[in-house]
């Protein structure tokens, strides 16, 4: 037999020899998920028997087998993808070791798979030919759900393994075979690949924060989604409990990235925006630049505190108010000392009403009484008494009023719709809503906070030049830059412990005597390994209701105040001064993820440097990591962004490619006024390029895609561009990512990547912002495979490095 044949039969024994290890595996899993099953259907058919334990005990089984269930269907796909095989050395693993999504053990309970965050895994990822961690090969395997359909080896010691397995080595590098895939429109899991750089990212402690600094194509955001299911792995018994949550761009970016964490069993998480952090908000417009440099600013804190302040006033020349056939008055002096003594408190606005309140209806109550013994006075006089006793008095030495007067006078003032319209005015109860809304529309209020806030220097001054960008109609939209500023006002304001009525109290009582019980239950019957307060709270609320027991994510997300034990932000470089403000409320304990590259800051109130933004909360605990290679843009188009980047951020470093041989990028000439003309026949050519539509089809037939064109365009000619190409995608909405072809600004593309892109007026770009060079480099970085710059007027000297098309 030739060296060829023997070879290619050494393969073949290779793959049936993997492919009956995973069929084993996938029976396995089937077997475990059975068990799940017919455990959850048993807990589920028990009934309420046995009072309230009983119930909780059996809400404990079926949450945790719902959940173990969960996790087991999320590993379907790709349940195995690597082994590792250690040198034959004393106190090294016996045999390969099989690498997954998850573990798995035997009926004996002997190891099958090892879960990819575990230890043991480790070296699959850390190994390399310097370093190869006691491996002497590492295989990948590929499947199509349940079948084996390719093997790549990397072989450390090549002595250290035996001629039949020397004969059976196959395939080439999977990180390359994965890089060459055609885009899907959703960010896939990078479980199997891995490297090293990123592994170290991933595995990173829990505590500080981890600054993770990447250029375009780094694969940091997809390292940072890892991390967050190590980190649950890892510290399962503290997140799980707190949940994680992960800040992205915008909606279009977050549903890009949604199947990351799913796929690799973790559900514990919020994604949102920082238009979604205030809870019933969801915030998508944006600011224009001037007006959002000065909302980011953190002096912005001060002015709303100042807003809160303003509404917190003494009347000038005291309080008049009529009241029971009677003008009550309270001194301005009083109702300033008032209002002081009430700030001195030091709690809320909103938990400090009722003490306002009470006290100057105390103090209408003194002038109520003095009234009265006037009253007494002149009536004396009338009368000729000179001995001071009115004879209708039962007991002419008792007081004329008590304190029980007092108490009595306070409630009917209280009671009084006048007096509540006057002490409302002067500490109103306000909603984060109002406040804002009336500050952002309201010159007089805005004057008027603005000067308050000039009082106190260490709050900073917002210049009238600078609020008066700041103003608006009444009822306008919320903006992603507001959202920050209703943060903070709720943050002021709190909640009135008198708006809570009676029901609502007993309400809370009976909350917490059911998670009492609900921990009593857990502890005794010791069926829930994982997180008992989180659990006993969960139980608690389905047992109250009846209904589907709420997920960490789902009460985490509805509560404002609720602490996160981990939090992971993606393009982190476009979050103000105000934005970090309020996400650092999200996570006492100062344990983040922080993904993005100063050199792509597109908001003129984004980040410039991370120790000027972070270093003020990190408490001397930020550490930065530096992603150096790029594995999503080839080389040929990564020059012509290096040109870019020297231009509009020469103290950075741009990331170097992991392969080359792509197509030169070019740049294409369009003649005035025949782009109507010209662009939908280059985009349809592009498609057929990258596979997507077939030969002579254009992107007008609807074909289905097999990989996806952006077009991206300047934000004053979007709309524009958008009507060119009407089937194409072209608003802020995950639809972007299921088209085959999608018209975005360099905002809207962030974080986003396509086979191949068309630039549109570069010079545009650059001129429509203050960041515009760094908006084009977003857009010259997007491409996995084909670039294209569409011009009218000379390109820009730092794109001179493209290739000149027809």
């Amino acid at each position: 037999m030739s060296q060829p044949q023997a070879a290619s039969q050494a393969r073949r024994r290779s793959m049936q020899a993997e492919q009956a290890y995973l069929t084993a595996l996938y029976e396995r899993l089937d077997a475990a998920r059975a068990l799940a099953a017919e455990t959850l259907r048993e807990a589920e058919a028990r009934g309420g028997g046995g009072g309230y334990a009983g119930l909780l005990e059996r809400q404990t089984v079926v949450d945790e087998q719902a959940r173990i269930a969960q996790r087991l269907a999320a590993v379907e796909e790709g349940l195995c993808f690597g082994r590792i095989d250690h040198r034959d050395l004393p106190g090294t693993p016996g045999g390969p070791l099989y690498v997954g999504r998850i573990g798995l053990r035997d009926a004996e309970h002997e190891v099958m798979l090892v879960d990819w965050r575990a230890p043991a895994a480790r070296p699959f990822y850390a190994a390399t030919p310097q370093a190869p961690a006691g491996l002497v090969r590492r295989r990948h395997l590929h499947t199509r759900g349940r079948t084996v359909v390719g093997l790549d080896d990397e072989v450390f010691d090549l002595d250290g393994l035996d001629e039949e397995q020397r004969s059976g080595l196959a395939g080439e590098a999977a990180l390359l075979a994965a890089l060459r895939a055609g885009r899907t429109g959703r960010m896939h899991d990078i479980v199997s690949t891995i490297q090293g750089e990123q592994d170290r990212v991933i595995r990173s402690g829990l505590h500080g924060i981890l600054v993770v600094q990447g250029g375009p194509g780094t694969g940091k955001t997809v390292a940072a989604l890892h991390r967050a299911a190590y980190l649950l792995y890892t510290y399962r018994s503290v997140l799980e409990r707190r949940g994680v949550l992960v800040v992205g761009p915008n909606a279009t970016f977050l549903r890009y990235i949604s199947q990351v964490l799913p796929s690799l069993g973790e559900t514990d998480v919020v994604l949102t925006t920082v238009g979604g952090l205030f809870p019933g908000v969801r915030a998508e417009a944006r600011d224009a630049p001037e007006a959002a440099v000065v909302k980011g600013s953190l002096r912005m804190a001060g002015l709303v505190a100042a807003a809160v302040r303003e509404r917190q006033r003494v009347p000038r020349g005291g309080l008049r108010v009529e009241a029971q056939g009677m003008e009550l008055t309270v001194d301005e002096q009083t109702c300033r000392d008032i209002r002081d003594l009430t700030r001195d408190l030091g709690i809320r606005h909103n938990a400090a009403r009722p003490f306002f309140v009470r006290e100057m209806l105390g103090a209408l109550a003194l002038d109520q009484q003095r009234r009265f013994e006037e009253s007494v006075r002149e009536a004396e006089e009338d009368a000729g008494l000179t001995g001071g006793a009115v004879p209708e008095l039962e007991d002419p030495d008792a007081p004329l009023w008590t304190e029980e007067d007092t108490e009595v006078a306070v409630e009917t003032l209280w009671g009084d719709p006048a007096v509540q319209r006057a002490l409302n005015a002067l500490w109103p109860h306000l909603a984060p809503e109002r406040l804002v809304g009336e500050l952002l529309s309201d010159p007089g209020l805005m004057s008027a906070a603005a000067r308050e806030a000039a009082r106190e220097p260490e709050e900073g001054a917002v210049a009238e030049h600078e609020w008066r960008i700041l103003l608006r109609p009444a009822g306008s939209a919320w903006t992603v830059d507001d959202v920050p500023l209703l943060d903070e006002a709720a943050e002021l304001l709190g909640e009135e412990a008198g708006k809570r009525s009676a029901e609502q109290r007993a309400a809370e009582r009976r909350r917490r005597e059911r998670e009492r019980y609900a921990r009593g239950v857990l502890e005794i019957s010791g069926l829930f390994e994982g997180d008992r307060e989180g659990a006993a709270a969960a139980l608690a609320e389905r047992q109250a209701d009846e209904g589907p027991a709420p997920t960490t994510a789902e009460r985490a997300e509805a509560d404002r105040s609720w602490a996160y034990g981990h939090v992971i932000v993606d393009e982190a470089q476009e979050l103000s001064e105000m934005a970090w403000r309020t996400v650092m409320r999200r996570i006492p304990t100062r344990s983040l993820t922080v993904v993005g590259d100063t050199a792509q800051t597109g908001s003129a109130a984004g980040a410039s440097s991370w120790e000027q933004m972070l270093g003020g909360y990190a408490g001397g605990r930020l550490h930065e990591e530096r992603l150096l290679v790029n594995y999503r843009t080839p080389a040929e188009i990564m020059d012509v962004a290096a040109d870019v980047l020297k231009e509009v951020a020469p103290d950075q470093r741009p990331p170097e490619s992991v392969r080359e041989g792509g197509e030169r990028p070019r740049a294409v000439r369009i003649a005035p006024g025949t782009w109507a003309e010209r662009l939908p026949g280059l985009v349809g050519a592009e498609l057929r390029a990258v596979g997507a539509a077939p030969d002579g089809a254009d992107c007008a037939d609807g074909a289905d895609p097999g990989g996806r064109v952006a077009v991206i365009v300047p934000d004053d000619r979007h709309a524009e561009f958008a009507a060119l190409l009407p089937e194409a995608a072209s608003d802020a909405s995950p639809a972007v990512l299921d088209s085959p072809v999608a018209v975005l600004t360099c905002t809207l593309a962030k974080g986003l990547e396509f086979d191949s892109v068309l630039i549109a007026e570069p010079d545009r770009i650059l001129a429509g912002s203050p960041q515009g060079g760094r908006d084009l480099y977003v857009a010259v970085t997007r491409a996995t495979r084909r670039m294209t710059v569409l011009h009218e007027r000379p390109l820009p000297g730092m794109l001179s490095g493209l290739a000149r098309g027809d």
